[in-house]
């Protein structure tokens, strides 16, 4: 939470902005649900990126069911939403790839971590897809390993390849999650071009850290 302790001196949200708390609040709201930004700023950008994230929002919120016993009532609800949530987030996530290959602009600013992210994204949703249609696995000896780990009650796991690298590739992923772009998730509630009122008229902004500050007294040149 380090971010979060750091004293934004200046107020400077992108105009044209709200000047309420209510109004940043329906703002953020916008821009996490349905990426107002981006979609201002690039319609296929938009439409990938929404497909990826909202279908992983729906696969992760579907393997909640490998952590509880019983499984919550909407969990059960949504499993029939997975299959076309997954195909949704390898769609998106194809196009976000072509979007960083095919635009000059986009693909003058992308790293070799950019194109690895996707890569690994990519990895993990197609062997997902893989044991769902393809080389099944014993998901009921998978849900005991799992509630094993909770319970800390180690249960064997499933010997399959696919499973074996899918959950591998998830682990990479969770390790280097703090340390890459992926962090933007939690970041744009910390973005202060997004959660900061428009209100510099009304209201002088001084930064907590700088209210401690001795005011400098004021000098008159003698003649």
């Amino acid at each position: 939470m380090r971010y979060a302790r750091i004293p934004a001196p200046l107020v400077i949200p992108t105009t044209p902005a709200p000047t309420t708390h209510a109004g940043v609040f329906a703002r953020m709201f916008r821009e996490v649900v349905f990426f107002e930004s981006l979609f201002k700023g690039s319609k296929w950008s938009w439409l990938f990126g929404w497909l990826f994230h909202f279908g992983m929002l729906i696969v992760i919120a579907q393997h909640l069911r490998y952590f509880t016993q019983p499984v919550w009532s909407w969990v059960t609800i949504i499993q029939w939403v997975g299959s076309y949530a997954s195909f949704a987030m390898f769609v998106g996530l194809v196009g976000l790839w072509a979007r960083r290959v095919l635009v000059d602009r986009i693909r003058y600013i992308s790293a070799p971590s950019d194109h690895l992210m996707l890569a690994l994204l990519l990895a993990i949703t197609g062997s997902g897809l893989l044991m769902k249609h393809v080389d099944h696995t014993d998901i009921v000896l998978l849900k005991a390993f799992t509630l094993g780990l909770i319970t800390l009650s180690w249960q064997p796991l499933p010997n399959d390849f696919v499973l074996l690298v899918h959950l591998s590739l998830v682990i990479i992923l969770m390790l280097i999650f703090p340390f890459s772009k992926l962090l933007h998730a939690p970041g744009i509630f910390f973005s202060p071009t997004r959660n900061m009122r428009d209100n510099p008229r009304e209201h002088r902004h001084v930064a907590s850290w700088a209210k401690d500050l001795p005011k400098s007294a004021d000098h008159t040149d003698g003649a």
